[in-house]
């Protein structure tokens, strides 16, 4: 399966038909026929020009001109990705088995292309809730490799791996493939500071080295995912204890 991406740099013709656009290619390979989404919208790719001559197709790194049907062109702005679909959508068992792969494939969508198309396909209340749970493992898979490909800390990607899996275990209970203690274990052992060394540092960021300032911020970005999973945690957990103590930390950092 091959998912192209492309990358408006501008467009020069549009109507109620459809338009034509100038296009990088930023994965994969785009062919003649293939549809892209755009927001809920779908165009067709119906022609290709390079150099002024038509091609049926181009890769990753390449521009050209490209004869798009479909009414949204018209909507399209510099700067926006369209990623190629099958005309019903990314078959889910392609996805898992794409992102069971190991290592990924040349041509996959960029991570954070496919996480926020497996964030939205998981909350969307219309499907059943194997195959919501379903995307929601796509969701954390793609968060993931999104940190790996942009290399992000695992203290500043905390944030985002959080909002899916408190979002799973909000909705599919903490039975599916995780629970509120193990996020939560998860989430401070991310946390190289004590909370009483954290507020000391708090008192005096502004005296701190940018880097240390920024770590701080870090760690702040953090505490609201163990505030919201204090209440699905029994009092006499270990845990509730230091989300307690980072609770009241907060406030005092940068």
């Amino acid at each position: 399966m091959s998912i192209a991406e492309l990358q408006v740099y501008s467009v020069d013709e549009a109507d109620v038909t459809g338009g034509v656009c100038v296009v990088r290619c930023i994965g994969g390979t785009a062919r003649a026929g293939q549809v892209y989404a755009a927001g809920d919208a779908r165009l067709g790719l119906q022609r290709i020009e390079r150099n002024g001559r038509p091609v049926g197709s181009f890769g990753a790194g390449h521009t050209a001109t490209v004869h798009f049907t479909g009414a949204m062109v018209a909507l399209l702005s510099p700067g926006q990705v369209l990623t190629s679909v099958p005309p019903g959508g990314h078959a889910l068992q392609d996805l898992e088995a794409w992102l069971a792969t190991d290592p990924p494939l040349g041509d996959e969508p960029h991570p954070r292309t496919l996480r926020v198309l497996a964030g939205v396909r998981m909350r969307d209340d219309r499907l059943p809730d194997a195959v919501r749970l379903r995307w929601g493992r796509i969701a954390l898979a793609a968060t993931r490799r999104c940190a790996r490909a942009e290399a992000t800390p695992d203290l500043a990607a905390a944030p985002e791996l959080a909002v899916v899996r408190f979002y799973l275990i909000e909705r599919f209970g903490p039975d599916h493939d995780d629970d509120p203690a193990a996020l939560c274990r998860d989430l401070l052992a991310l946390i190289d500071l004590t909370p009483a060394q954290a507020a000391a540092q708090g008192r005096v960021w502004r005296d701190l080295p940018h880097h240390r300032i920024g770590h701080l911020r870090r760690i702040k970005s953090v505490i609201p995912w163990l505030t919201a999973l204090r209440p699905h945690l029994p009092d006499h957990a270990v845990q509730t204890r230091a989300i307690d103590a980072w609770t009241q930390v907060r406030g005092l950092l940068p």
